[in-house]
């Protein structure tokens, strides 16, 4: 006995667990370098549970630059989707293109089967939005929207602490995001030439980093709409960005709760973090696993140092293999889900027409 147990924990230390019990990894195909975040799958250490199967990029010196960085090989490098397909058959795609491209993946994905998931926002609009969902259904795949956010232990505490009732009914949540600037923190060219493209991103600030905001309001929120959406967009520095915006306050009207989203290509330091006050107290997720809060009775305010989140919930794409095995099902109201990320692009299309007119947009 003892010694088959040696054997056991040894292949355990030499094997990824998914292939130690004979489970195959998930098949994944790359669409699109230029969105920078391509390189948390591309540089990801291999945990037996995904495989990259193809890259389609078109872009040739893009492709060899970040290829040849992360030791891969020539052979998995399409110029298109349709060659791609004609060659390989990827269970799932991950696209990091620009935000107007997620569209064309879907459409070519959904009638193959084959399970989608996008860097955030979902789409640039809800004409879009709505078509990639229809594609979605019509065709039974998974299509998935990724946040840096969702893998926030942080975050989950604050949602499990609500749900606990610990600080009382929610009156208001602050969510702050941004950096200052693509320009300023330096990203690379081919990712700049979309990111501040206001088709092709959809606008600026306002999708780039608004969207966090809108997904973590919608996922507290339960899933609600809100009653309507007030925004201000701003061009602090049009001679950098003239064609989109660069500051990005909306506000989101509950019943009886108001979220406040504050997304910025224009403060001095990076920052992802969420505040959100009840009626007895507050809590404040300042990073992926520090929790800062104050409670009713409590003289002083209290900091957690959390765990981070355990796999498959620490990482997009052990989630995504999870989902495609069918070991996680994605419920409505989860961060990564479709129904919140129409949520989400519906939101931020609003806050689009609220600063163009300079009115509320209720929601129907």
């Amino acid at each position: 006995m003892r010694k088959s147990l040696v054997v056991f924990f040894t292949l355990v230390l030499m094997f990824p667990v998914p292939l130690l019990f004979g489970q195959s990894p998930v098949k994944i195909a790359v669409v699109g370098l230029t969105h920078s975040h391509v390189n948390w799958i591309l540089g990801r250490e291999a945990k037996g549970d995904v495989e990259i199967v193809g890259i389609v990029e078109p872009d040739n010196a893009l492709a060899n630059r970040l290829m040849s960085r992360h030791n891969l090989s020539e052979e998995l490098l399409y110029s298109d989707m349709e060659s791609l397909f004609s060659a390989v058959k990827p269970e799932a795609v991950t696209a990091f293109g620009s935000i107007y491209q997620h569209l064309e993946v879907v459409e070519a994905c959904a009638p193959r089967g084959i399970h989608v998931m996008v860097e955030k926002p979902l789409a640039v609009s809800m004409e879009h939005a709505k078509m990639m969902a229809d594609l979605a259904r019509k065709h039974q795949i998974h299509l998935l929207t990724n946040y840096e956010t969702t893998w926030y232990a942080s975050n989950h505490e604050v949602k499990k602490q609500l749900k606990d009732n610990v600080i009382g009914p929610v009156r208001r949540v602050i969510v702050n995001d941004g950096h200052e600037g693509p320009m300023e923190i330096g990203v690379n060219q081919e990712f700049l030439d979309w990111l501040t493209d206001p088709v092709l991103n959809g606008g600026g600030a306002v999708i780039d980093f608004g969207c966090y905001g809108a997904n973590l309001m919608t996922w507290l929120m339960d899933g609600q709409k809100p009653i309507s959406v007030t925004a201000e967009l701003k061009q602090i520095k049009p001679d950098i960005y003239p064609k989109v915006d660069d500051e990005a306050t909306i506000l989101l009207e509950y019943p009886n709760t108001q979220g406040v989203i504050q997304a910025s290509w224009n403060w001095p330091f990076s920052r992802k973090d969420m505040e959100v006050y009840g009626k007895t107290g507050y809590l404040l997720a300042k990073n992926n696993t520090l929790l800062l809060s104050r409670k009713e009775g409590q003289k002083k305010e209290k900091a957690e140092n959390l765990s981070p989140r355990e796999n498959p919930y620490n990482d997009p794409f052990s989630y995504l293999a999870a989902v495609v095995r069918g070991k996680i099902k994605v419920e409505a109201d989860d961060l990564s889900s479709l129904e919140n990320n129409l949520v989400v692009v519906e939101i931020l299309d609003a806050a689009k027409e609220s600063a163009k007119t300079g009115k509320r947009i209720y929601l129907k």
